[in-house]
Protein backbone atom coordinates (compact mmCIF):
# COMPACT_ATOMS: atom_id res chain seq x y z
CA UNK A 1 0.00 0.00 0.00
CA UNK A 2 1.12 3.45 -0.88
CA UNK A 3 2.23 5.58 1.75
CA UNK A 4 2.57 9.51 2.02
CA UNK A 5 5.77 11.23 1.50
CA UNK A 6 4.53 14.77 1.16
CA UNK A 7 1.82 17.05 1.88
CA UNK A 8 1.85 20.64 0.47
CA UNK A 9 -1.59 22.22 1.72
CA UNK A 10 -1.70 26.35 0.11
CA UNK A 11 1.93 26.87 0.51
CA UNK A 12 3.61 30.07 -0.91
CA UNK A 13 7.20 29.94 -2.38
CA UNK A 14 9.45 32.43 -3.22
CA UNK A 15 12.92 34.62 -2.49
CA UNK A 16 13.00 38.12 -0.46
CA UNK A 17 9.58 38.17 0.34
CA UNK A 18 8.57 38.20 -3.20
CA UNK A 19 6.21 35.31 -3.72
CA UNK A 20 6.98 32.80 -7.15
CA UNK A 21 4.49 30.32 -6.20
CA UNK A 22 1.15 30.99 -4.95
CA UNK A 23 -1.83 28.43 -2.96
CA UNK A 24 -0.06 25.39 -4.17
CA UNK A 25 -1.26 21.90 -2.71
CA UNK A 26 0.00 18.86 -3.97
CA UNK A 27 0.61 15.27 -2.50
CA UNK A 28 3.02 12.88 -3.00
CA UNK A 29 2.84 9.36 -2.31
CA UNK A 30 5.17 6.40 -2.27
CA UNK A 31 4.04 4.95 -5.62
CA UNK A 32 3.76 8.26 -7.63
CA UNK A 33 5.76 9.19 -11.07
CA UNK A 34 4.62 13.06 -11.25
CA UNK A 35 5.86 14.79 -14.24
CA UNK A 36 6.30 18.47 -13.60
CA UNK A 37 5.58 20.91 -16.71
CA UNK A 38 5.27 24.73 -16.99
CA UNK A 39 6.99 28.03 -18.72
CA UNK A 40 10.46 29.17 -17.43
CA UNK A 41 10.45 31.15 -14.48
CA UNK A 42 6.89 29.49 -13.45
CA UNK A 43 8.16 28.25 -10.34
CA UNK A 44 9.18 24.63 -11.34
CA UNK A 45 12.58 25.16 -9.66
CA UNK A 46 11.37 27.10 -6.49
CA UNK A 47 8.98 23.86 -6.16
CA UNK A 48 11.91 21.92 -5.76
CA UNK A 49 13.68 23.73 -3.55
CA UNK A 50 10.71 23.64 -1.49
CA UNK A 51 10.38 19.76 -1.44
CA UNK A 52 14.17 19.53 -1.15
CA UNK A 53 14.30 21.86 2.15
CA UNK A 54 16.43 24.48 0.75
CA UNK A 55 14.09 27.28 1.22
CA UNK A 56 11.05 27.39 3.78
CA UNK A 57 7.63 28.28 2.97
CA UNK A 58 6.37 31.82 3.13
CA UNK A 59 2.79 30.81 4.31
CA UNK A 60 1.09 26.98 4.27
CA UNK A 61 2.45 23.63 5.32
CA UNK A 62 4.67 21.24 3.94
CA UNK A 63 4.10 17.81 5.69
CA UNK A 64 7.42 15.37 4.98
CA UNK A 65 7.22 11.74 5.94
CA UNK A 66 10.09 11.10 3.58
CA UNK A 67 13.56 9.32 4.99
CA UNK A 68 15.68 9.87 2.18
CA UNK A 69 15.87 12.27 -1.30
CA UNK A 70 17.84 11.81 -4.12
CA UNK A 71 18.17 14.59 -6.31
CA UNK A 72 19.26 14.85 -9.89
CA UNK A 73 20.38 18.32 -10.72
CA UNK A 74 20.69 19.99 -13.92
CA UNK A 75 24.42 19.04 -15.58
CA UNK A 76 25.10 22.75 -16.19
CA UNK A 77 25.25 23.22 -12.20
CA UNK A 78 28.30 21.10 -11.57
CA UNK A 79 31.64 22.78 -11.38
CA UNK A 80 33.31 20.50 -13.77
CA UNK A 81 36.63 21.93 -12.52
CA UNK A 82 36.21 20.29 -9.10
CA UNK A 83 38.73 17.26 -8.84
CA UNK A 84 36.72 14.64 -8.34
CA UNK A 85 36.70 10.92 -9.81
CA UNK A 86 33.21 9.82 -11.36
CA UNK A 87 33.41 7.25 -8.87
CA UNK A 88 33.40 9.88 -6.25
CA UNK A 89 30.29 11.50 -7.39
CA UNK A 90 28.76 8.69 -6.89
CA UNK A 91 29.49 8.08 -3.30
CA UNK A 92 28.71 11.65 -2.57
CA UNK A 93 25.02 10.48 -3.24
CA UNK A 94 25.57 8.54 0.25
CA UNK A 95 27.23 11.86 2.73
CA UNK A 96 23.67 12.03 4.36
CA UNK A 97 24.16 8.24 5.74
CA UNK A 98 27.86 8.00 6.68
CA UNK A 99 28.60 11.25 7.41
CA UNK A 100 31.83 14.04 5.75
CA UNK A 101 34.60 11.76 7.27
CA UNK A 102 33.55 8.39 6.91
CA UNK A 103 35.14 5.98 4.51
CA UNK A 104 33.49 3.65 2.13
CA UNK A 105 33.05 0.19 2.79
CA UNK A 106 33.01 -2.67 -0.26
CA UNK A 107 29.26 -3.20 0.31
CA UNK A 108 28.81 1.09 -0.89
CA UNK A 109 31.27 0.77 -3.37
CA UNK A 110 29.84 -1.96 -5.08
CA UNK A 111 26.43 -0.46 -5.05
CA UNK A 112 27.88 2.59 -6.66
CA UNK A 113 29.68 0.67 -9.60
CA UNK A 114 26.34 -1.19 -9.41
CA UNK A 115 24.60 2.30 -10.40
CA UNK A 116 27.17 2.78 -12.86
CA UNK A 117 27.09 -0.11 -14.38
CA UNK A 118 23.23 0.42 -15.00
CA UNK A 119 23.94 4.08 -16.50
CA UNK A 120 26.38 2.53 -19.03
CA UNK A 121 29.67 4.26 -17.88
CA UNK A 122 31.30 2.40 -14.99
CA UNK A 123 34.36 1.64 -17.09
CA UNK A 124 34.68 5.54 -16.06
CA UNK A 125 34.64 5.18 -12.55
CA UNK A 126 38.41 6.45 -12.30
CA UNK A 127 37.71 9.88 -14.90
CA UNK A 128 37.85 13.43 -13.08
CA UNK A 129 33.97 15.01 -14.68
CA UNK A 130 36.05 17.00 -16.49
CA UNK A 131 37.16 14.31 -18.69
CA UNK A 132 33.61 13.92 -19.31
CA UNK A 133 30.68 14.76 -21.70
CA UNK A 134 27.91 16.42 -20.81
CA UNK A 135 25.62 12.93 -21.21
CA UNK A 136 28.19 11.22 -19.47
CA UNK A 137 28.11 13.68 -16.21
CA UNK A 138 24.38 13.38 -16.27
CA UNK A 139 24.58 9.86 -16.32
CA UNK A 140 26.85 9.88 -13.22
CA UNK A 141 24.75 12.79 -11.32
CA UNK A 142 21.46 10.14 -11.76
CA UNK A 143 23.97 7.52 -10.32
CA UNK A 144 24.63 9.80 -7.31
CA UNK A 145 21.10 10.33 -7.34
CA UNK A 146 19.94 6.68 -6.77
CA UNK A 147 22.86 5.13 -4.92
CA UNK A 148 21.40 5.74 -1.32
CA UNK A 149 18.18 3.89 -2.91
CA UNK A 150 15.86 7.30 -1.77
CA UNK A 151 11.90 6.91 -1.01
CA UNK A 152 11.66 9.79 -3.41
CA UNK A 153 13.80 10.44 -6.56
CA UNK A 154 13.52 14.11 -8.25
CA UNK A 155 14.91 14.91 -11.47
CA UNK A 156 15.52 18.43 -13.00
CA UNK A 157 15.47 17.88 -16.85
CA UNK A 158 17.04 14.92 -16.45
CA UNK A 159 17.50 14.40 -20.37
CA UNK A 160 19.95 17.30 -20.48
CA UNK A 161 22.78 16.22 -22.89
CA UNK A 162 21.36 12.93 -22.73
CA UNK A 163 22.46 11.26 -26.51
CA UNK A 164 19.48 9.95 -28.05
CA UNK A 165 19.86 6.17 -27.31
CA UNK A 166 20.11 6.51 -23.23
CA UNK A 167 17.37 8.35 -23.21
CA UNK A 168 15.37 6.24 -24.20
CA UNK A 169 17.39 3.71 -21.79
CA UNK A 170 17.28 6.16 -19.22
CA UNK A 171 13.10 6.58 -19.13
CA UNK A 172 13.07 2.78 -18.90
CA UNK A 173 15.40 2.71 -15.89
CA UNK A 174 13.00 5.33 -14.60
CA UNK A 175 9.74 3.30 -14.61
CA UNK A 176 11.90 0.31 -13.01
CA UNK A 177 13.02 2.65 -10.25
CA UNK A 178 9.44 3.76 -9.56
CA UNK A 179 8.24 0.64 -8.51
CA UNK A 180 10.31 1.06 -5.54
CA UNK A 181 10.47 5.09 -4.82
CA UNK A 182 8.56 7.92 -5.94
CA UNK A 183 9.66 10.02 -8.86
CA UNK A 184 9.04 13.54 -9.11
CA UNK A 185 10.30 15.01 -13.19
CA UNK A 186 10.71 18.42 -14.03
CA UNK A 187 10.60 18.39 -18.08
CA UNK A 188 9.94 20.63 -21.21
CA UNK A 189 9.73 17.21 -23.05
CA UNK A 190 5.88 16.32 -22.57
CA UNK A 191 5.37 14.58 -25.39
CA UNK A 192 8.24 12.18 -24.36
CA UNK A 193 7.73 12.16 -20.05
CA UNK A 194 3.64 11.70 -20.89
CA UNK A 195 4.74 7.68 -21.94
CA UNK A 196 6.57 7.14 -18.73
CA UNK A 197 4.86 9.33 -15.96
CA UNK A 198 1.75 8.52 -14.19
CA UNK A 199 0.16 11.96 -13.72
CA UNK A 200 1.11 15.69 -14.40
CA UNK A 201 1.37 19.13 -12.41
CA UNK A 202 1.42 22.20 -14.36
CA UNK A 203 3.56 24.94 -12.81
CA UNK A 204 2.98 28.60 -13.46
CA UNK A 205 2.59 30.67 -10.86
CA UNK A 206 0.72 28.22 -9.21
CA UNK A 207 0.31 24.63 -9.56
CA UNK A 208 -2.97 22.75 -11.22
CA UNK A 209 -2.38 18.74 -11.06
CA UNK A 210 -3.69 16.33 -13.80
CA UNK A 211 -4.25 12.87 -11.80
CA UNK A 212 -3.06 10.90 -15.46
CA UNK A 213 -0.60 11.35 -18.36
CA UNK A 214 -3.43 11.93 -20.70
CA UNK A 215 -3.60 15.67 -21.25
CA UNK A 216 -5.55 17.84 -23.80
CA UNK A 217 -4.57 20.79 -25.50
CA UNK A 218 -7.90 22.86 -23.67
CA UNK A 219 -7.15 21.12 -20.10
CA UNK A 220 -3.46 22.74 -20.60
CA UNK A 221 -4.44 26.22 -21.71
CA UNK A 222 -6.75 26.13 -18.91
CA UNK A 223 -3.94 25.10 -16.34
CA UNK A 224 -2.12 28.02 -17.59
CA UNK A 225 0.19 26.26 -20.17
CA UNK A 226 -0.91 27.22 -23.37
CA UNK A 227 0.28 25.00 -26.58
CA UNK A 228 2.18 26.53 -29.49
CA UNK A 229 2.01 23.17 -31.23
CA UNK A 230 0.84 19.90 -31.07
CA UNK A 231 2.00 17.05 -33.42
CA UNK A 232 0.83 13.54 -33.59
CA UNK A 233 2.48 9.84 -33.89
CA UNK A 234 4.06 7.05 -32.09
CA UNK A 235 5.27 9.82 -29.55
CA UNK A 236 3.36 13.08 -29.35
CA UNK A 237 5.21 15.79 -29.20
CA UNK A 238 4.43 19.35 -26.88
CA UNK A 239 5.20 22.69 -27.62
CA UNK A 240 4.37 25.42 -24.87
CA UNK A 241 4.43 29.15 -25.28
CA UNK A 242 6.78 31.64 -23.69
CA UNK A 243 5.26 33.23 -20.56
CA UNK A 244 5.91 36.76 -19.79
Amino acid sequence: MATQLFSLTDVWGGYDGRAVLREVSLHINSDDFIGIIGPNGGGKTTLMRLLLGEIKPMAGQIERNCPTIGYLPQAQQIDREFPITVLEVVLSGLLGQHGLWNRYGREQRNRAMECLSIAGIAHLYGRSIGELSGGQLQRALLCRAMVSDPALLILDEPNTYVDNKFEGELYELLRQLNQRMAIVMVSHDLGTITTYVKTIACVNGTLHYHPSNHITAEQLHGYGCPIQLITHGEVPHTVLQSHS
